[in-house]
């Protein structure tokens, strides 16, 4: 707590005492604790947007690499071959990027 010990906090309070008397300082006491509530509500804020546009920046990423990674791993069937072996390949093809998908969400999930 700020380097503050127990001696320092008692004399803190000492002074508190002298300076502002005994029927004020309860009343100091609360508007002093309001606002340090309502500053760390503010802080908590802040980081939970902060934390909201780091998740957003993370799934922006991941889309442009699991397109990246579609475009890499599925190759477009050659006109000679037959129909059904075009088929297999584009369902082996896609069962593969969506492996590829699932080991980089795993990836990036044990990351954060």
């Amino acid at each position: 707590m700020f380097g503050i010990g127990f001696p320092e906090l008692v004399v803190i309070f000492i002074v508190a005492l002298l300076v502002l008397g005994p029927e004020r300082l309860p009343q100091v006491a609360k508007s002093l604790a309001k606002w340090v509530n309502e500053f760390r509500r503010a802080a908590d804020e802040l980081k939970r947007e902060l934390g909201a546009e780091e998740l957003e920046r993370s799934r922006d990423e991941l889309q442009k690499v699991r397109q990246e990674l579609l475009k890499k791993v599925y190759v477009p069937p050659e006109p000679n071959s037959s129909e059904a072996s075009s088929q297999e390949e584009t369902s082996n093809t896609t069962k593969k990027a969506e492996e590829a998908q699932k080991v980089s969400v795993n990836e990036q999930g044990s990351k954060t």
